[in-house]
């Protein structure tokens, strides 16, 4: 019948919404915003097809442009402005950006494992308590050393028996609870320093490897400049209570 639309390979709103992974009210803002077509769509043929006031039809490539547009704002918390303003110039600059940041991830986590202490030369080393790694581990402060401890973690073990024999033990109320505060303070911090990094170095095309090795090389300073930031605010936060006082 002439002066139907061709709709065939089409999605209606509900099959584009369900395929993409979310809601049709997402799926209606962000065609709002203007986030699923761009200026090259008309030559490659790829056009939403309306056939009555209320009845419209999406063309198949949308379900990837939705999935891009909510990795960008869930991984790189990039607002809506900024992601209409990466995906004017096409989808393959928003794929490429997406693909940039999965690399620097996936060659930071292939780097080779730390060497592993096991669960009893680490007990011996430290004169820790197992009960201790038990709940360190119960309370997500590190892991249960199934496998292993890696050096991060054993240097959490060393410095609790350190923070011990300064005189801080159970009968003051100092207990492996007390190093759980410091996961929940910096949990928020290290996701939100992960998100930067990553933003920074796709932003400015740092190569992947570069960007590891940028990131290899400031662990270090950077846990100087966290001990040296904690001892400057614990001095700011007495001098504050004195003059509660």
């Amino acid at each position: 019948m002439t002066g139907v639309p061709d709709t065939t390979g089409l999605l209606r709103m509900g099959d584009l919404a369900e395929q993409a992974g979310v809601s049709p009210a997402t799926v209606k803002h962000y065609l709002r915003e203007g986030l699923l077509q761009s200026d090259g769509d008309a030559a490659q043929g790829i056009a939403i097809v309306r056939t009555s006031r209320n009845m419209a039809y999406y063309p198949p490539a949308f379900v990837e442009r939705i999935r891009l547009v909510r990795r960008l704002q869930e991984e790189r918390f990039m607002p809506l402005r900024a992601i209409r303003e990466v995906l004017a110039d096409g989808p393959d600059r928003a794929r490429d950006l997406v693909g940039r940041r999965d690399e620097i991830i996936e060659r930071a986590l292939s780097q080779q494992g730390p060497v592993l202490t096991d669960r009893a030369d680490l007990v011996a080393a430290t004169g820790v308590p197992e009960s201790a790694l038990d709940k360190l581990a119960e309370l997500r402060v590190m892991g249960d050393g199934t496998r292993g401890y890696d050096p991060d973690e054993v240097r959490i073990v060393q410095a609790f028996m350190r923070f011990r024999d300064t005189g801080f033990g159970e009968e003051l109320g100092f207990t492996v609870y007390d190093a759980l505060r410091y996961v929940e303070a910096l949990e928020p911090l290290v996701r939100e320093e992960t998100q930067t990094f990553l933003h920074r170095m796709v932003d400015r095309d740092v190569a992947p490897e570069r960007a590891v090795e940028l990131m290899l090389s400031a662990t270090d300073p950077l846990r100087e400049l966290v001990g040296a930031v904690h001892g400057h605010v614990l001095r700011r936060e007495l001098a504050r209570e004195r003059r509660k006082a």
